[in-house]
């Protein structure tokens, strides 16, 4: 009886979000405050109704309810509690669910959290996030329930989760890349809500821009957790392949990042308007494509999740009426928007102009090579892969190019700027930048090509202008040093920490991807291989019991420069109830370089397949994309957004009196 509980609190979510959709846009359009009213109370039920049902299918997994389908095919009464937690989003329907209540959460947040912004507007954001709601709510519903009941043959033990999923990324990647991806969609609703108020004035992208910064940082951080995931779970030591599905939380990064940069010019100077609007409709889009990239079956992936095509017919039906209907929306509205300042050809406008266009250009590369494929396929015209040499090719330069325009806008004024101070102000960094940059790569005797010196110098460079801006706003007060920084408000410190992530990820890029070691080997008991300055001794695998699966876990002696270093044991495990064989790599991380060992198949007389690695710098990759997620949080939660919200509710009620 309790898992037809979680249908019925779904029903009565669905009921709730039709109402939600309706009542406050009505309302906001004929003047009903009323109606209005009711979008709190309604978004607060929606979201109750939908952890309801969360909470009753996570307790169908640690009671080990094999009577619920998804419970069965998803969990085993082997596998660790914790595992069958994070099993309830280990599958298609139980993921879905917790996106719906990922996407009631920021809901309820907005409704309770922005008490500041007119009535009208919060209405029709409310609305429009009911409207998504309801699609999703009756996509679950309809067609990817997670309470359908397995009456007959019940297992008794269930099918188990994926031993792929069976690992602490999976615990922390999908709620922190959901939070991302479906926190485009307040931006969305923001936008659609002023396209519907006809007020795209410079308040509609204050009051948006918090939550915008801290869906980005979400992503930010979901993507970096999912290369580490990649990286140490699948055995192969890479961190990013170009994957489609990898590619698809990427895309709606990209345009995240260009509409966090255009909502700033929007905000400040009261221009971009219309192209703001348009990316934060491209940015909640493209996260719906990758929705329905990952679950439509269109696409074959280690990430996506295997599904019919009546899904992914549904899917394609609210992406279409997503896009189709904000775009009708846009163009309806889009001749009435009109800037409120003007700039010249040197200013940060301009610059931050740039460096949107190449982010879009940028993904509409990602895009092109990861749906041209599919098209190829659909025509009949056979099967072709876009892989890596691809996107390296075109990707690099232009994130090269970015990082460039990126350190000038950093110190760059508003509206018009002096090309010739302009020209003083970075001829310094320049210099530095290279200096600094070619000394660092002196330490690395061989190896690498152009793109990892201009990599390494573009990452100093934007070290350095970062340094320079700061320097220059301290000198323009006249207090001290310290009083100076700390008037800075707290979203200029997030802009900078951002960047800097930017830089740090950079030279993990450029490091890890020129100056990795690799060695495939064939290893017997007492062989020893030399990796860099650290030489492996392999002294032969033995079997281990698991909670779940069987173990040939290998031992190796690692030396450092002839002395004793540590002992590294990577295994191959295999799960006996779904018969699947997984690689558990062993890891030495440090800061500055990884030392990787991955366990391959047995092979005659003892011996096996081994891969060592040494990856120089590829932490970084990571702590840039923490750095990066911080700088989102940081100027998400500056006290200033929430203080102009006030002012500008006060001017509008004033008017309106």
């Amino acid at each position: 009886m309790i898992p037809e509980l979680g249908t019925y609190a779904l029903a009565l979510a669905l009921c709730l979000s039709v109402l939600l959709a309706i009542l406050p846009i009505v309302g906001a359009q004929i003047g009903n405050l009323l109606w209005i009213s009711f979008s709190r109370p309604l978004a607060t039920g929606v979201f109750a109704f939908t952890a309801i049902s969360f909470v009753i299918l996570t307790y169908a997994f640690l009671t080990n309810d094999f009577s619920v389908s998804y419970v069965a095919n998803n969990s085993n009464t082997a596998l660790p509690w914790f595992f069958r937690m994070s099993a309830v989003w280990g599958g298609h329907e139980g993921s879905l669910l917790l996106w719906v209540l990922t996407l009631a959460g920021w809901t309820v947040a907005v409704a309770w959290k922005s008490r500041d912004l007119p009535a009208d507007i919060l209405g029709r954001v409310l609305g429009v996030l009911g409207i998504v709601l309801t699609g999703f709510v009756s996509f679950v519903l309809f067609t990817s329930s997670p309470f359908e009941r397995l009456l007959v043959n019940t297992p008794a033990q269930g099918a188990d989760l994926n031993p792929l999923l069976q690992d602490i990324g999976l615990i922390i990647h999908p709620p922190m890349l959901y939070m991302g991806y479906v926190g485009f969609a307040v931006t969305f609703a923001f936008a659609i809500a002023a396209l519907l108020s006809g007020r795209l004035d410079a308040a509609w992208a204050r009051w948006s821009r918090p939550w915008t910064n801290i869906a980005w940082a979400f992503l930010t951080l979901g993507i970096a957790l999912g290369s580490w995931w990649a990286y140490y779970e699948l055995g192969w030591g890479g961190w990013w392949f170009w994957d489609p599905v990898e590619n698809a939380s990427l895309m709606p990064w990209l345009v995240g990042t260009a509409l966090v940069h255009s909502l700033a010019v929007t905000e400040k100077r009261g221009v971009f308007k219309s192209w703001t609007v348009l990316l934060a409709i491209f940015a909640f889009s493209l996260s719906l494509l990758g929705t329905f990239l990952v679950r439509s079956g269109v696409l074959t992936s280690v990430h996506a999740f295997a599904s019919d095509p009546e899904r992914g017919f549904y899917l394609l039906m609210l992406l279409l009426i997503t896009i189709g209907g904000s775009l009708l929306l846009y163009s309806i509205r889009a001749s009435e928007v009109k800037s409120e300042s003007s700039f010249s050809l040197v200013s940060r406008e301009t610059l931050l102009l740039v460096n949107n266009v190449l982010l879009t250009v940028i993904c509409f590369t990602v895009l092109l090579g990861t749906l041209y494929p599919l098209f190829v396929d659909a025509m009949g015209l056979g099967k072709l892969s876009v892989g890596p040499p691809y996107f390296n090719a075109l990707t690099v330069p232009l994130g090269v190019l970015l990082m460039f325009f990126l350190g000038i806008g950093a110190v760059t004024r508003w509206r018009r700027q002096d090309l010739g101070s302009l020209l003083k102000q970075l001829i310094v960094p320049f210099i530095a930048a290279i200096v600094v940059g070619s000394i660092a790569l002196t330490l690395r005797t061989e190896g690498g090509s152009v793109w990892t010196y201009v990599g390494v110098i573009a990452a100093f460079w934007l070290l350095f202008m970062a340094l320079t801006d700061v320097a220059d706003r301290v000198r323009r007060r006249s207090t001290s040093v310290w009083e100076n920084l700390r008037k800075l408000p707290r979203s200029y410190y997030g802009m900078q920490l951002a960047h800097l992530g930017v830089a740090v990820l950079a030279v993990g890029i450029a490091m890890v991807s020129a100056f990795d070691e690799q060695r495939d080997l064939r290893m017997a008991p007492g062989d020893r291989q030399k990796v860099g300055n650290y030489t492996f001794i392999f002294e032969g695998a033995q079997k281990v019991q698991g909670p779940n699966f069987v173990s040939d876990k290998a031992t190796l002696q690692v030396f450092y420069k002839g002395e004793p270093y540590l002992v590294m044991q990577p295994e191959k495990r295999l799960y006996t109830a779904r018969g699947i064989v997984m690689t558990e790599a062993a890891l030495d991380p440090g800061l500055f370089r990884d030392l990787y060992v991955a366990l391959g198949e047995e092979l005659e007389g003892g011996a096996w397949a081994i891969r060592l690695q040494f990856k120089p710098y590829v932490r970084w990759l990571w702590l840039g994309g923490l750095l990066m997620t911080f700088g989102g949080v940081l100027a998400a939660t500056d006290p200033r957004y929430r203080k102009q919200a006030r002012r500008d509710r006060q001017k509008l009620e004033s008017a309106n009196a």
